[in-house]
């Protein structure tokens, strides 16, 4: 695992219950609920995320990516990682980790930290999983999420502002996870707040909209990778 370059980015070793070296030989089902500490920290948080080919092409092609990995949150307590009533509902939950990695686009204007959020295990239709997206649905308007992973020494040194969050449930019976996303502008923009005729009409909500836009198609990529993950396919 390449602890090297993550604690030059993170600032400090990740905690011991979070991750280890070694992924277990494990039946699918079995390895689902333990990867989020098995498996390697530069696997779960590829260095890079989409491409051109459609949101599961290019998966951990540098010249194709859409992200670009710049830092893995050392701090995996629930309360640092989310916000707001998102994180009520997974304390309420039974809330082990919340992991967090932050990703810059390739045009280096958006900034965004992925939350995976370790629950207990449960039924899809109405486990942990699903309390929490009901949740976060029930606040859309009024809760960030994610709780922003600002990188020091990078362009997310100062990733304060969120403009857009998603949160989805993994699929799967054997999945305890749901992943959420933060999306900010790298130089501070702040949603809606257009200027002058640009904010004009529907102008403001078009802008918020395209922030939600491309929060959610972040946590559909990952979302998608940890699939890959479970089966071996990535």
């Amino acid at each position: 695992m390449a602890f090297g370059a993550l604690l030059l980015v993170a600032g400090g070793a990740l905690t011991a219950h979070a991750y280890s070296n070694a992924q277990q030989e494990l039946a699918n089902s079995e390895y689902s609920n333990v990867m989020w500490r098995d498996e390697p920290v530069d696997s779960f948080f590829p260095t890079t995320i989409g491409g051109r080919g459609g949101y599961n092409g290019g998966l951990y092609d540098r010249e194709q990516a859409i992200w670009n990995r710049v830092g893995i949150s050392p701090d995996t307590d629930c309360d640092k990682g989310l916000t707001s009533h998102t994180l009520k509902a997974a304390k309420e939950n039974g809330c082990q980790a919340v992991l967090r990695a932050t990703y810059v686009d390739s045009t280096a204007n958006m900034v965004a930290t992925v939350a995976v959020v370790v629950l207990p295990k449960g039924s899809p239709e109405s486990g942990p999983r699903t309390s929490i997206y009901e949740a976060y649905l029930d606040h859309l308007q009024d809760d960030g999420v994610v709780a922003p992973y600002a990188v020091p020494g990078t362009v997310a040194a100062k990733w304060k502002y969120r403009n857009g969050a998603e949160l989805a449930p993994v699929g799967g019976e054997h999945m305890p996870y749901v992943v959420a996303a933060s999306v900010g502008s790298v130089d501070g923009h702040v949603a809606g707040d257009l200027p002058g005729e640009w904010g004009d009409s529907d102008g403001n909500n078009v802008d918020r909209g395209s922030w939600q836009a491309n929060a959610g198609n972040l946590v559909t990529l990952f979302r998608a990778h940890m699939e890959h993950l479970q089966t071996g396919d990535s």
